[in-house]
């Protein structure tokens, strides 16, 4: 969860009547050429809710929750509905309590799709209206993944599209300024191997290519996992990855350590890695990234996801001072171009027609639109307008997640807790230091599992 955290969700905060209380962001019908107002239209068209209340609950606090108002608002001045909407730091806590008293919201924003499936599982959430799984695969960018991602088995035994996925984030990031690669005649790399060839070609030159930290308090480690759910979705079909989640293929699985040793490749080979084993293992993760920034760079690459900005220093520009690029696919295994991601989904925890309608509105891009022209929002849906950004960084993020043949979700946010936040991390911190090897990090990630499921 701490990734999720990092991502934007935070501290406890309440709020209701959104457009009483706050004007429309963009005004209907000005800049049509980056906004869709025409779906904006239609669905004020179709949808008449005088009178009917919604309410939602989820993880958005802070200025996530403003952001996500901003879309609300539209709602209500479309449907003419009340809208209420809760965003609390004991999301996960808060809404099983809600579903088994029979209190639930309409609208529950879930950041862990495990949750989801645990309450489609027990009876308590509502299927999506009928034909939202098919949208979903036909209008979303790998949008099997994506359908894959929201479907789940009831309490009837049927599997059924359970949720709704809205705002994306994007994991498969490495970052690097320009001006260090200019100086120094290296390219952005476009396969594995030519991140692999640059890698070796900056140790030759005398340089070190990566910054790497997984210290995070109680949560270090976490960092290594990105790493390893990364390499295996760009070394194993996506079907792997998906049993690896589900313990199908097991943590000692000749192909699960393969991954775990190509990230150690990265992290532990003698002067890959600035400080060596031990600061990769204890230097926190905020601080990473400082090495690139130094004259003459401490290192030329950091691997992180799109939140890491916060942390670089204060004045730089994204864009300009430092740049990313996708942590690219092998071009000897044809397995497309992988994306690795987290995201929120959407699931009706009290069926409603204002519910359902909700679930309409977040179809039409202008629903996503008004939260892309702010900040911090990306979406697989193919229909947006990239005109809608407020900045290039945005909108090449977005192009990344466009492109992608597979997403898949953060896998051990996807693991029960003991594995995903406990074992999975401390592990790879030993395989960092050389306390094991990866296939002894393996067996004990592996041996742990076995024991919660007898």
């Amino acid at each position: 969860m701490i990734k999720h955290l990092m991502l934007g969700i935070a501290a406890l905060a309440l709020s209701s009547g959104l457009a009483s209380a706050q004007d429309l962001m963009f005004k209907p019908g000005d800049q049509p050429n980056r906004f869709d107002w025409q779906s904006y239209d239609q669905f004020a068209k179709d949808t008449d809710l005088s009178g009917q209340t919604l309410t939602l609950t989820g993880p958005w606090t802070g200025n996530d929750k403003k952001l996500f108002e901003s879309v609300l608002a539209y709602f209500e001045a479309a449907t003419g509905a009340k809208v209420n909407y809760s965003g609390s730091e004991s999301f996960e806590q808060d809404i099983v309590i809600a579903a088994k008293a029979g209190t639930p919201p309409n609208i529950a924003v879930f950041p862990q799709p495990g949750l989801a499936a645990d309450l489609a599982k027990q009876g308590y959430l509502t299927p999506m209206p009928k034909g939202t799984g098919a949208w979903i695969k036909d209008n979303y960018a790998a949008g099997q993944s994506w359908e894959d991602l929201s479907t789940y088995m009831g309490k009837d035994g049927q599997k059924q599209t359970y949720t709704f996925p809205f705002k994306a984030d994007l994991k498969s990031l490495v970052w690097y300024v320009p001006e260090n690669f200019k100086e120094a005649g290296y390219k952005v790399p476009e396969t594995m191997e030519e991140l692999q060839a640059l890698t070796k070609k900056i140790v030759a030159d005398g340089g070190t290519p990566w910054c790497i930290g997984l210290g995070s308090g109680a949560a270090t480690g976490w960092p290594a996992t990105d790493w390893v759910e990364d390499f295996m979705l760009r070394t194993q079909p996506p079907e792997v990855y998906d049993g690896w989640v589900k313990n199908t293929v097991k943590f000692n699985d000749p192909r699960v350590v393969d991954a775990i040793k190509d990230y150690g490749w990265f992290a532990k080979t003698k002067g890959y890695a600035q400080g060596g084993e031990q600061a990769v293992a204890t230097t926190d993760f905020r601080d990473s990234p400082k090495g690139l920034f130094d004259f003459p760079p401490k290192c030329y690459m950091h691997k992180q996801a799109s939140f890491i900005p916060t942390f670089f220093p204060d004045g730089t520009q994204v864009g300009k001072d430092v740049n990313f690029f996708y942590f690219p696919a092998y071009a000897s295994k044809d397995l497309g171009k992988p994306v690795l991601g987290a995201g929120t989904l959407f699931g009706i925890t009290k069926d409603s027609p204002a519910a359902e309608a909700f679930v309409k509105f977040l179809e039409t891009p202008i629903a996503s639109e008004i939260w892309m022209a702010q900040s911090g929002f990306l979406t697989p849906l193919k229909s947006v307008n990239p005109a809608a950004f407020a900045n290039d960084v945005q909108r090449n993020m977005n192009k990344i997640l466009l492109d992608a043949t597979t997403f898949r979700f953060d896998g051990s946010d996807q693991m029960p807790g003991e594995i995903g936040t406990d074992a999975f991390w401390k592990n790879m911190v030993a395989y960092t230091t050389g306390d094991e090897t990866a296939e002894q990090a393996a067996d004990a990630i592996q041996k742990r599992w076995d024991s919660i499921e007898k």
